[in-house]
């Protein structure tokens, strides 16, 4: 047995110090709760140099399991790591990878799949993955999430499969817990051995092709070597168990069961939940009954056999599942415990309850309850256990809690929009005195972080529009702030989506409000409609976004920029300032923060022809709200408007949330953040600090931020140079565009 040390961990920690341990290649990544932390781990020990991993990050997760598939079809050993909608995002990719035969490994800290949105864990992601073709192993315990990760390669690679290792988010990814690791890395490569490729893609000199279009009986024949794969793995898994158990005193089997062997009554459940079910089945004991529980270390290939062999003493089973595999009569387990009994004749009596949903805590008492209803005759072979049932009262119509607002209530006159003779768009008032009287569409009492700058931004944005306004927002911290469940901070209809497709969604919102109003199914009247975007909204739903424009929707995309992933814990964005540190981005000795510009929004926005992109800032209110007021009139006269909004968060910027103000109007005056118009595909600056007198130093703006104090060092200045450079560079093109001379800075 190798000598191991001691570690302290949570699972994610753990998975990235195997990870680590293995000497991977390269890891495509897109970050999502709760299985962040792995890139975030990763990313510390390559900023430390204790790591030559390559690591991607995508802007999105289906573009993560494209750059994951492209690195191994390459010859490179490849990670991956994802969670809930995250994984359906990237889902198509993985018969993909499984159907062509390349090996990697992929971590899955379980969580739920909204809608409704919710972030905590259950099972209900991970059970799409059952076709794909990938070995799934389900790992209950820390301990187990180092162990499987090292054994998942060495599967992966004998059987030419890309395989799971799952575990349940926040239960086993965060709760940390005293585990083992091998000392030496040499140890865990030495186990797991040199990677060997039968078809070497980049082999020049005999070239292969990838993927080829198939029909039948070829098709055929593929899935049937796919099925093949899998029951090798099947056979392989038992000697791999045996041989790391020789190796590290930790002996696996397919399936595990606690008091099983002579158990009368016997629960099955998968992940965490088995180490809270062993104190039930101890106190059931002490009441003389004979319980007993088993969980699948192995989902994937089924091992109906090793289960089987744990459960036939059972008179009674309770079959708990942590998702449902709805209208089926019970979850993805239950179904296939159910088909396993009856395949091998099981002479228990079978009942499945559904129960955890959306991370509901599960106690050792739960056990006695769950085995009871196995028990009870008169029980429903399936139903929801742990549901807590509403009191039903007789419903009064009081009318609406608000006077809504309609558009006689926001009509105020105080910003008037409209087309002169030569049909240029002019805007009177808007100041914020004048705008004053405009009801609040966002309610008090949202809970945002002090000096955050999406409400600021919200209210700035909507103090401008003088017609009804009809909300969608992407996920991020401006839709989770303003609408924990049952309460909602809006006082006009608002909708959720996913960060990928928000853009899209609202296009189909407003034509079908558009087609009612035509056929007078609903009042006519001007709507506003406000996709509002944030915390990197605009990488993984740039597609929909620039689709949208590019149909030409009247609807107003609004983004307010503030720079990084901050709903997930402050990961690197594509708007992130180059060298700014994150939690995917470090600092350390091999590393200066984050190694690329910032994407540059308002631009490719304007390639797709709209009528009108602007950008705004709260430091400068009265020239947002004008910008707003047009980016309204253009949304429900012509096509689609685009408002980008520079967006404090001080939590992840890491300063004085009562300065944020003068933060905001730093990043203005150094030109990181121009403010300007296109409309109709003409450029007009809007605000010209070097004009006034008030242009300064990019480096002035990074030194108000510990997210990028540390650039003004010395050993930093060729990364702050080369910031100031582009910041340079796009403002000059800017007054080109603008038909302005150009200025030389100092």
């Amino acid at each position: 047995m190798e000598r191991q040390v001691i570690e302290y961990a949570g699972g994610n920690e753990i998975a990235a110090i195997a990870i680590k341990q293995i000497g991977y290649d390269l890891m495509g990544y897109y970050p999502i709760t709760p299985s962040t932390q792995i890139a975030e781990n990763l990313d510390d020990m390559r900023a430390r140099g204790e790591t030559d991993l390559i690591m991607i990050a995508a802007e999105g997760e289906h573009s993560a399991a494209g750059i994951c598939y492209g690195a191994s079809v390459g010859g490179g050993r490849v990670i991956n790591a994802t969670s809930a909608n995250g994984l359906l995002y990237a889902l198509e990719q993985f018969p993909v990878q499984s159907g062509t035969r390349y090996p990697m490994v992929m971590n899955v800290a379980c969580r739920t799949v909204s809608g409704p949105l919710s972030i905590k864990g259950d099972h209900s992601d991970i059970m799409y993955l059952l076709n794909a073709g990938w070995p799934i192993l389900f790992a209950h315990t820390v301990q187990q999430v180092y162990d499987f990760n090292i054994i998942a390669l060495r599967l992966a690679e004998q059987v030419r499969l890309p395989v799971v290792v799952a575990y349940d988010g926040f239960f086993t990814s965060h709760q940390k817990r005293r585990c083992l690791r091998f000392e030496k890395d040499e140890t865990v490569r030495q186990f797991i051995g040199p990677k060997k490729e039968a078809y070497p893609f980049l082999d020049l000199s005999n070239p292969i092709t990838v993927g080829s279009y198939m029909n039948e009986p070829d098709l055929m024949n593929n899935r049937y070597q796919l099925h093949l794969a899998m029951q090798q793995a099947d056979e392989l898994l038992s000697k791999l168990f045996a041989e790391y158990g020789a190796l590290s005193g930790r002996e696996y089997g397919k399936v595990e069961g606690y008091c099983c062997e002579d158990a009368q009554e016997l629960l099955v459940l998968l992940g965490s939940s088995y180490e809270t079910a062993k104190e039930g089945v101890d106190s059931l004991r002490q009441k003389q009954r004979k319980a007993g529980i088993v969980t699948l270390n192995v989902l994937r290939p089924f091992p109906e056999k090793a289960l089987y062999d744990a459960c036939v003493s059972a008179d009674t089973m309770l079959i708990a599942d942590r998702q449902d595999s709805y209208g089926a009569g019970g979850g993805n387990l239950s179904l296939e415990v159910r088909a396993m009994m009856q395949k091998y004749s099981g002479r228990a009596k079978i009942k499945s309850r559904v129960y955890g949903l959306g991370g509901k805590d599960f106690f050792a008492e739960d056990v006695e309850k769950l085995l009871d209803i196995a028990l009870d005759s008169k029980a429903p072979d399936f139903d929801y256990y742990g549901v807590i049932s509403g009191t039903v009262q007789e419903t009064v119509d009081k009318g609406p809690f608000f006077a809504p607002i309609t558009a006689e209530r926001t009509a105020i006159g105080a910003t008037q929009v409209e087309k002169n003779m030569a049909g240029e768009i002019q805007v009177e008032g808007g100041s914020l005195n004048a705008t004053a009287a405009m009801p609040k569409r966002l309610a008090p009492g949202h809970g945002a972080c002090p000096g955050c700058g999406i409400p600021v931004n919200l209210n700035l944005l909507s103090r401008a529009i003088e017609d009804p306004i009809v909300f969608l927002f992407q996920t991020g911290c401006g839709m989770i702030v303003t609408t924990p469940y049952p309460r909602t901070s809006f006082k006009v209809p608002y909708l959720h989506n996913l960060f990928q497709n928000g853009a899209a969604t609202l296009s189909g919102l407003a034509e079908i409000c558009y087609r009612k109003q035509k056929k007078g199914e609903i009042p006519q009247g001007d709507i506003i409609f406000v996709m509002v975007s944030g915390d990197g909204g605009m990488d993984i739903g740039m597609g929909s976004a620039l689709g949208t424009a590019l149909r030409g929707h009247r609807l107003l995309l609004f983004e307010y920029d503030n720079g990084g992933y901050m709903n997930t814990g402050y990961q690197l964005s594509y708007s992130t300032p180059k060298g700014a540190r994150s939690s995917t981005s470090h600092v350390g000795a091999k590393q200066y923060g984050k190694t690329f510009f910032h994407k540059d929004m308002p631009h490719i926005m304007a390639a797709t022809g709209i009528p009108y992109i602007a950008t705004a800032a709260e430091s400068n209110p009265t020239d947002f709200i004008k910008k707003a007021a047009k980016a309204a009139y253009y949304a429900k006269t012509e096509g689609t408007a685009y408002l980008k909004a520079l967006s404090a968060c001080p939590l992840n910027w890491n300063d004085n949330p009562s300065t944020e103000r003068k933060v905001i109007e730093a990043g203005v005056n150094c030109c990181y953040f121009p403010l300007f118009e296109i409309e109709q595909r003409k450029t007009r600056l809007s605000y010209e600090p070097d004009a006034i007198g008030k242009k300064i130093p990019v480096k002035d703006w990074l030194a108000m931020m510990g997210r990028t104090k540390h650039l003004c060092n010395e050993e930093y200045k060729q990364v702050t140079e080369s910031l100031q450079n582009e910041v340079d560079r796009r403002y000059q093109r800017l007054r080109s565009e603008a038909g302005l001379e150009s200025v030389k800075f100092n």
